[in-house]
């Protein structure tokens, strides 16, 4: 209390004073203060200092742009449709004209109804060869996929003991042929003595047996005789039909045994062969009244691609019951395969002429379409021409002066309306197809479906031209170069 009321108190502007000589102090070099200084500096560069209402400004710029680009972007795809559409090149009148299609023309004439079904070939003759005796194999005479005749020479074995087993049964029938000739002799004898009463009844009956014994003995022989010739002729192995042989199965050197599963041989006939195909079971009723009214049908062979007849054939048989997990029939046609054409087992596309249709309207087939099981074509007729417009030429997006904009590819033709006709198809093949409900002459759309409906305006395009849109417009709106 003394030392406050002397004066001798801290004052606080002394305090004060004395702080700030100690931050003084801590600024200098011997308190680390280059490094807080150096720092402080550092952050209070105006390069690095980045006020908040410039970063704010840097944001509005970027989405300005954004969105002005997008705009862009949309005009220029808005002014880009119409002109393409009006009269780019190849795309006739666009998306918002008339669809551009090709005609064509109904006529009368003739048309076959075919039956196609997949087909294979098969040989009439297939023989196996097999080994009928034991023995070891000496000549192989056939080279591999040899035609062969009838009769010629295939695979020898070696004969010799068959041959000794010949000799020995034609010794055994010599001997008993001659016994039999000896008791027919003294049978001889014995009628004529019983005939004057010099033997007895019994001897002359006993005789007469003894005739029949040997007969017996020597037609056993006859039959040993028999057996052991026919295996000597199994010694020599021969073609026994007319055919192509196949790959060597046995060489000279090997022994075969009789019964066993080894195959010598096997010889295909390929002149005439047979396809085998299946016809399905709703069409057999229209074949079976055809073979009924004694019509040979013909059938065509045609390779796997379908593109031309290998060979014409005539249908021969029909199997005798159909299928039931496929409900099909088989039939078999024969051809003559003059230049082997047709090989064993090869897959063909069989086509069976059923009858020819005679007198009736056929249309192009592009012209028929179908709405689930309906069928209907569009009847392309000539437009109405409007009473104001009859003599205006329609004006085109990107034109001037009711010039038309001109484009190397826009499609040129008469205005024409289509109308829906339904049809009752026939038959049809590729280029044609018989109907009912159209009149011959009748002018039909065959193509450009994808735009056509009931009473729609079309324009009437060269045959010969194929617009890029005339199935189908471009994604992007851009005219086809």
């Amino acid at each position: 209390m003394e030392q406050q009321q002397n004066g001798n108190s801290p004052s606080p502007n002394g305090d004060r004073e004395e702080l700030g000589r100690s931050f003084a102090e801590q600024g200098t070099p011997s308190y680390g203060g280059d490094l807080g200084v150096s720092f402080e500096q550092r952050n209070a560069s105006p390069e690095l200092r980045v006020e908040p209402h410039k970063k704010s400004s840097l944001w509005v710029w970027i989405f300005g742009l954004l969105a002005l680009l997008v705009i862009v972007l949309l005009i220029v795809r808005l002014t880009h449709k119409p002109a393409a559409a009006a009269g780019g090149g190849g795309h006739g009148r666009g998306q918002q004209g008339p669809a551009a299609i090709t005609v064509g023309e109904s006529h009368t004439g003739d048309i076959n109804i075919y039956d196609d079904a997949l087909g294979t070939v098969t040989p009439v003759y297939t023989v196996t060869l097999y080994s009928q005796i034991t023995g070891l194999v000496t000549a192989v005479h056939y080279r591999e996929g040899q035609i062969v005749h009838k009769g010629e020479p295939l695979v020898d074995i070696d004969p010799r003991p068959y041959e000794a087993t010949l000799v020995q049964a034609q010794g055994t029938l010599q001997r008993d042929q001659g016994v039999l000739a000896q008791a027919r002799i003294d049978l001889d004898r014995y009628r004529a003595a019983y005939a004057r009463n010099a033997i007895a009844k019994q001897q002359l009956d006993d005789q007469e047996q003894v005739v029949i014994q040997d007969e017996g003995t020597v037609q056993t022989d006859q039959g040993a005789v028999n057996y052991d010739q026919v295996e000597l002729s199994y010694c020599h192995i021969t073609a026994p039909i007319t055919g192509r042989v196949g790959l060597r199965l046995v060489d000279p050197g090997n022994t075969v045994f009789s019964g066993s599963s080894s195959t010598l041989a096997v010889i295909t006939q390929l002149q005439p062969i047979t396809v085998v195909f299946n016809v399905s079971e709703d069409d057999l009723p229209q074949v079976e009244e055809q073979l009924r009214a004694r019509k040979q049908l013909e059938v065509d062979a045609f390779g796997r691609a379908d593109e031309k007849p290998i060979e014409a054939g005539k249908l021969t048989a029909l199997d005798n019951q159909i299928d039931t997990t496929t409900g099909t029939l088989k039939f078999r046609a024969t051809f003559n395969n003059k230049n082997l054409d047709l090989f064993p087992n090869q897959f063909v596309n069989a086509r069976l002429l059923v009858k020819t249709l005679t007198n009736v309207v056929l249309v192009p087939t592009a012209a028929v379409q179908h709405n689930g099981t309906a069928a209907f074509v569009y009847v392309v007729e000539p437009a109405a021409a409007s009473p104001n417009k009859a003599n205006e030429e329609p004006k085109s997006e990107g034109s001037t002066d009711g010039k038309p904009a001109s484009s190397e590819g826009a499609p040129s033709g008469p205005k024409v309306t289509v109308k829906v006709q339904p049809i009752n198809v026939l038959t049809t093949n590729e280029k044609e197809a018989a109907v009912t409900g159209v009149p011959s002459g009748t002018k039909l759309a065959t193509s450009g479906f994808d735009r056509l409906e009931n009473g729609a305006a079309a324009i009437v395009r060269p045959s010969g031209r194929t617009p890029a849109n005339a199935s189908s417009s471009s994604p992007s709106g851009n005219s086809a170069p």
